[in-house]
């Protein structure tokens, strides 16, 4: 800072004394912003910026410990154990050295952050060998096989599933039976946990992703020991199966406890509202109609149907204030102890128990431990909502599940929550009116809840934004509205009452909290229903490169952990999946064992096959920003088909043939197929090069390589292999989808 005649210089900035900023607004400060401010003052500015977050540096340590598990997940190789150990020794090692070390405070925060970069990397590995089991291989036809029901998992497309602990494969050796096998059912209800079944079933690996950098399914399979998936043959008899385990008895139990709760709740409310109510209390979707979840999808509510933090909140926030009022209602008590941290000890068991009734997913078992963060800081005296609560939260559920950092569902509530949190830090503190009249006082506090709701949803909506876009290609139009017309009703109608009922059912008092729930419930899906109905509603975006999503997510966190100014630099960042430009859709996919294939004709995705590998030619046009098609008319118009072939006709947009059947062709139907197009996709193996100067694609190919995008461009036909891309890992390993 330097004086002169004219006035005081501050960093590069003249501000003089004698002058006013405009002469009708009187005497005043006039300013002279130079063309730059001098390098100098820019060093100072900044030293003054890093000086002001010395209270947030360990913010920064569950960020980079997230780095870590993710250079771990991003490999295409996977590292020897040696690797891992090391990483942790040296980890040990440079945390005892910025402590023991005389260094400058910012070089001991660099070793810092580096040591519990390299820990993420190590607990990712110490995962991944933790959980390794066997992997179904693909079998290729029916199998007998037994097992005990552990659990009703959420329906898929095309029926019911159930998740079997299986204790005999036919064809499989016991050290190859996987430990967990998901097995959808169809027309068949599904038979309680804890029942011994037999069924004739086909059985494959978990799938590995719809087309190349998609959501890889087999990774989160492989990390909740699901070894094998397939569907039944036969309804599930009774079988006479040896005792299982201790801790398969305990889990079948709770589980079956949790499917008798659901059946009750659905019996009580009826099947239009009892299905969300029991997907909402227990998270299993096995009762909710589909039209329903896809208005909730539409409507950017999906997120109460599954169990998260704002069902967590409500249930423990709940129980908190109700303890809370009981303590201070009974004077006697209310003078021996803390009704703070009585209540505070009442959140943290509820919050345990609706972990149990829930099954524990991993959405709810993060926010689970995110709520009893904030319930341990008010038991020890701190503040229960803070980014420093946050950042524990996140470093404990990455050293319990490393792999969650590759989840939408722990990306989508740590942005959220994080920008909540900073929101709440930054949000002024109204002035309350010393003695102002009750309807003053009543307008005041309404404007303040409805700008708080306001801002809160739309913090919330732009942290989520990116990873929605990204995974799930779907931007709900009125998602913002459609949530500030169903938080109020969630929060203080729905929520707390169905807490109530679900609690009470058991003791058959559960009928009129119920009814109550089922009218939020009911209010709930009419706003779903209306939002996902307007014109409009939803739009369909292409995923960005994958470079976008972690810039997002690195410029969110930036801009909620930063303080200041500076915050604003990673802007542009946390936009990088809206900004960055999409490339020309490839011109066509084929699925992962050569079944079903899709060709762009404009916007549209143009399903050879509509009625097979469904969802995952859906999600291949979602992600590439395509609406697909749903009926065989469009296909028609452009190829030629009948039961096992295709071949392009005079209107197709891509040259491509394909045989479907699994029986080898024989050489002149084969020769038909390779005289009518530039790529022939077969589905059985061929031996190389069976037609000159055509590229044909077999079985083979597809074992090896997986789902596999075509483009046309320059003459040429360019691909793109999913394996490729997934590299050799532990879930990659004979993972390839060939049920039929």
């Amino acid at each position: 800072m330097t004086t002169g005649r004219s006035g005081i210089e501050v960093g590069g900035l003249e501000v003089s004394q004698a002058g006013g900023i405009a002469g009708r607004w009187g005497r005043g400060l006039s300013m002279r912003f130079p063309t730059a401010p001098s390098p100098r003052a820019l060093a100072v500015a900044l030293g003054c910026a890093v000086r002001d977050q010395a209270d947030r540096w360990g913010l920064w340590t569950p960020v980079a410990f997230g780095l870590g598990c993710a250079v771990y997940f991003a490999l295409d190789r996977e590292p020897l154990g040696l690797v891992a150990w090391g990483a942790a020794a040296l980890a040990l090692a440079i945390l005892i050295s910025a402590r023991r070390l005389n260094i400058s405070r910012g070089a001991s925060l660099l070793l810092i952050l580096t040591a519990f970069g390299l820990a993420g990397f190590s607990a990712a590995k110490f995962r991944t060998e933790a959980v390794a089991g066997p992997v179904a291989p693909a079998m290729g036809g029916p199998a007998w096989m037994e097992g005990w029901v552990v659990d009703v998992a959420s329906p898929g497309q095309t029926g019911s599933r159930i998740l079997v602990a299986p204790t005999w494969i036919e064809g499989l050796a016991p050290a190859d039976t996987p430990s967990r096998v998901r097995i959808t059912l169809r027309d068949v209800t599904p038979p309680a946990p804890g029942q011994a079944v037999r069924m004739l079933a086909l059985v494959n690996p978990p799938p590995p992703p719809a087309s190349p950098g998609g959501y890889d399914f087999a990774r989160d399979a492989f990390f909740e020991s699901i070894g094998g998936v397939g569907f039944a043959l036969t309804p599930p008899t009774a079988a006479d199966l040896p005792t299982p385990p201790g801790r398969l008895v305990l889990d079948m139990r709770v589980n079956a406890a949790r499917w008798t709760l659901a059946q009750k709740i659905v019996a009580s409310m009826g099947a239009e509202t009892g299905g969300l109510a029991a997907a909402m209390v227990m998270g299993n979707q096995a009762f909710v109609p589909p039209e329903q979840i896809e208005h909730m999808r539409a409507s950017g509510l999906a997120h109460l149907i599954s169990i998260s933090g704002l069902h967590m909140a409500i249930v423990g926030g709940f129980v908190f204030a109700g303890v809370r009022a009981g303590v201070a209602a009974w004077p006697w008590l209310a003078l021996r102890v803390s009704s703070k941290k009585v209540a505070a000890l009442a959140g943290l068991s509820a919050v345990a128990c609706y972990l149990v009734v829930s099954g524990a997913p991993a959405p709810a078992e993060r926010a689970a431990i995110t709520a009893s963060v904030a319930f341990a800081a008010v038991i020890f005296d701190r503040r229960a909502i803070s980014l420093h609560g946050l950042a524990l939260a996140a470093l404990i559920v990455m050293l319990i599940h490393p792999e969650a950092v590759t989840e939408p569902g722990f990306q989508m509530s740590f942005a959220a929550t994080a920008a909540l949190v900073a929101l709440a830090e930054a949000w002024p503190r109204p002035i309350r009116e010393i003695s102002a009249p009750w309807p003053i006082r009543v307008v005041q506090t309404s404007l303040t809840w409805l700008g708080a709701s306001l801002a809160a949803s739309f913090v919330a909506g732009m942290a989520t934004g990116p990873f929605a876009l990204q995974h799930f290609n779907r931007m709900a139009t009125f998602g913002l509205a459609a949530n500030l017309a169903a938080s109020p009703i969630s929060s203080f109608l729905m929520m707390p009452s169905l807490a109530i009922g679900a609690a009470l059912t058991p003791l058959g008092l559960g009928d009129i909290p119920l009814m109550v729930s089922g009218w939020g419930i009911g209010l709930i899906t009419d706003v779903a229903q209306i939002a996902a109905e307007a014109p409009g509603a939803s739009l369909l975006v292409a995923s960005a490169p994958s470079w976008a999503l972690p810039s997002a997510f690195l410029g969110i966190l930036w801009m909620c952990l930063w303080r200041g100014p500076v915050r604003w630099l990673g802007l542009p960042f946390a936009l990088a999946v809206s900004l960055a430009p999409r490339g020309e859709p490839p011109t066509l996919w084929v699925a992962a064992d050569g079944a079903q294939m899709a060709v762009r004709q404009g916007d549209q995705a143009i399903l050879i096959r509509p009625d097979v590998k469904r969802f995952a030619a859906e999600r291949w046009a979602q992600r590439r920003g395509l609406i697909p098609t749903a009926d065989e008319a469009p296909r028609d118009d452009l190829y030629v088909c009948d039961r096992w072939t295709c071949r392009p006709g005079p209107a197709a947009p891509a040259s491509v043939a394909a045989y479907w059947s699994r029986k080898v062709p024989d050489a002149e139907g084969l020769a038909r197929l390779c005289a009518s197009a530039e790529v022939v996709i077969v589905r059985p193996e061929l031996p190389p090069n069976p037609c000159p100067g055509v590229i044909v694609l077999s079985g083979a190919d597809f074992a090896q390589g997986g789902a596999l995008e075509l483009t046309r461009r320059d003459g040429a036909w360019l691909g793109q292999w999913t394996q490729d891309l997934r590299g050799h890992r532990p879930w990659t390993w004979g993972s390839s989808d060939s049920g039929g």
